[in-house]
């Protein structure tokens, strides 16, 4: 007759083997495996049962029991018995309903990735574990404070109450948690990357508010929007790492945010030397002043609409014509009422701040495909401005349409000046050519999509908008949040190659099931796919398996 048993190894472990009693002695069919904790064992157990129930029949043909080298040790080396009856009592052995129940799942490869991240990039020096979990959350779905609850749940993580979470974004405030996991971001990209340029952009997050307030105003948007917002300012390195975030009041010009910024980052770390570039919303002559003055140098987007003036020797010698990936390096004046003298010289005045005291160097180049985007734009905008004129689509404020006294009209001439400079992008900057040539102020530039992909992330991943919080604190401190879960986010990304929502997607599935046997219960670890054991390795660095 077959049964299962189980007997105590050596190494203190319980050793279940399928066995079958002959001729008066015991032969070993399958040694099942050893197991160090009473859930490892009753699955062994249940194994065993299993193999009894299914293949009875392969089983009495008998096995060769001198391949199990248990029985073969010395007399005084065996294994000892664990007491036990025959075989339905090792079902109570197993628990009171006849086996190993699966009593719940966890995420806790994708936590222990998540907290691993958290931990290398050093953030764990504000010990807050409340304030981790809620960051961790709203890396694997972004939600409100309450709801993150549910999330931290369904990966298995014991969460905290509502009230503590709360109760510990005041803390945050008043511990200056920002500050400190500022440090840290600074710290990692001054090891691990190139703190010489940073990249600045802004966005505006909007509330379901009714009234405005001292810092959710009104203020300028692009979606034509008349909620109360506020103003986010972002700095992060020309990977897009985050290192720096504010926000100001809605009805802050986005000019103005800038030079508070990028003073702030400088304070806090000490810093006079580095490279700011940002798009040509930042372009005023009070900004550029400002970082000149404080020994920055910058590169910022200029406008298309400055191309004439500014290339005005070219147009004079070269018409409008421009060969693909033309460089042309000149001056532009500083102040917007300032005009360059023009020699009429076909070679291009060479900036210095001591002769141009009263410009700025100024970077053009031009791109075909930049061109036939351009062409196929201002097609669009010419069809909608001639839909208006014939009152086919509804009066806004439209590209070539221009009122006279007999009503509507295309205005022929600026859509002509348009199709003229389609292809040409601007760049300004006080860096002189001899410490960066053209080719290099863009390759700084095009950097400049990694923040754009930041506040993305912010908006969409991370749904950085706290819609109904009402005090600056709680704003703040939701702030401190999305940069630090951003700053994690892009961790993993530059680590992995992959984008954050591939991640989640990938390591979240991998559940651990928490099994009872009886009155104990254990973890255990799930087989992990290779794809997610690489991700997991380039993240915590540590082997995936």
């Amino acid at each position: 007759m077959a049964f299962v048993r189980k007997v105590r190894t050596g190494s203190g472990a319980t050793a279940v083997q399928v066995v079958q009693k002959r001729h008066g002695k015991l032969e070993i069919i399958q040694h099942l495996g050893s197991g160090h904790s009473p859930v490892e064992v009753a699955l062994l157990v249940q194994r065993g049962r299993e193999i009894l129930q299914g293949e009875q029949e392969a089983l009495e043909l008998g096995v060769d029991s001198g391949a199990d080298t248990t029985l073969a040790r010395p007399a005084e080396q065996q294994p000892q018995l664990i007491p036990t009856a025959a075989p339905p009592a090792e079902t109570s052995a197993a628990g009171s309903h006849g086996g190993v129940r699966v009593v719940g799942t966890t995420s806790d490869v994708l936590w222990s990735t998540l907290r691993a991240a958290y931990s290398r990039l050093g953030f764990g020096v504000v010990e807050d574990e409340v304030f981790e979990q809620v960051v961790l959350a709203r890396l694997v779905e972004p939600t409100s404070k309450l709801d993150s609850i549910r999330v931290l749940e369904g990966l298995g993580v014991d969460p905290p109450h509502h009230a503590t979470i709360y109760r510990h974004l005041r803390q945050a405030q008043e511990r200056r948690y920002r500050d400190q996991i500022a440090t840290k971001c600074f710290e990692h990209t001054a090891t691990s990357g190139d703190i010489s340029l940073v990249l600045y952009d802004v966005t505006t997050l909007y509330f379901e508010a009714e009234y405005e307030d001292q810092l959710r105003k009104v203020g300028y948007s692009k979606e034509r929007r008349v909620d109360p917002q506020i103003v986010v300012g972002l700095l992060v390195d020309r990977n897009g790492f985050p290192l720096e975030i504010g926000c100001f009041e809605g009805n802050h010009a986005e000019t103005r945010t800038i030079v508070p910024i990028i003073k702030q980052f400088q304070a806090r770390h000490n810093l006079a030397d580095m490279v700011v570039v940002a798009d040509a919303g930042m372009l005023s002559t009070a900004n550029l002043t400002a970082l000149d003055e404080a020994g920055l140098r910058f590169i910022v987007g200029s406008r298309q609409v400055k191309a004439p003036g500014d290339l005005a020797n070219h147009f004079h010698w070269n018409g409008d014509a421009f060969e693909d990936g033309q460089l042309i390096d000149t001056i532009t004046p500083r102040h917007g009422n300032a005009k360059t003298e023009q020699k009429r010289r076909r070679r291009e005045p060479v900036w210095n701040a001591e002769e141009h005291p009263g410009h700025w160097r100024a970077v053009w180049a031009f791109s075909k495909k930049r061109a036939t985007r351009d062409g196929h734009t201002l097609t669009a905008q010419e069809n909608r401005a001639r839909a208006v004129i014939d009152g086919d689509a509804a009066v806004k404020s439209t590209r070539f349409v221009k009122t006279t006294a007999a009503g509507r009209a295309l205005d022929e001439g600026s859509l002509e000046r348009a199709r003229g400079l389609v292809g040409l992008k601007g760049y300004v900057t006080n860096i002189p050519a001899d410490v960066m040539p053209p080719a290099e102020v863009l390759s700084s530039y095009h950097d400049l999509w990694q923040v754009e992909q930041s506040f993305r992330m912010s908006k969409s991943d991370l749904q950085a908008r706290p819609m109904f919080h009402r005090q600056r604190d709680s704003i703040e401190a939701h702030l401190t949040i999305v940069f630090t879960a951003l700053a994690i986010a892009r961790f993993m990304q530059n680590a992995t190659g992959l984008s954050l929502k591939r991640i989640i997607t990938t390591l979240r599935p991998i559940q651990s099931a928490l099994l009872q046997a009886g009155d104990h219960t254990q973890l255990i670890p799930p087989q992990i796919p290779e794809d997610a054991a690489t991700i997991i390795e380039q993240i915590t660095g540590q082997p995936g398996h």
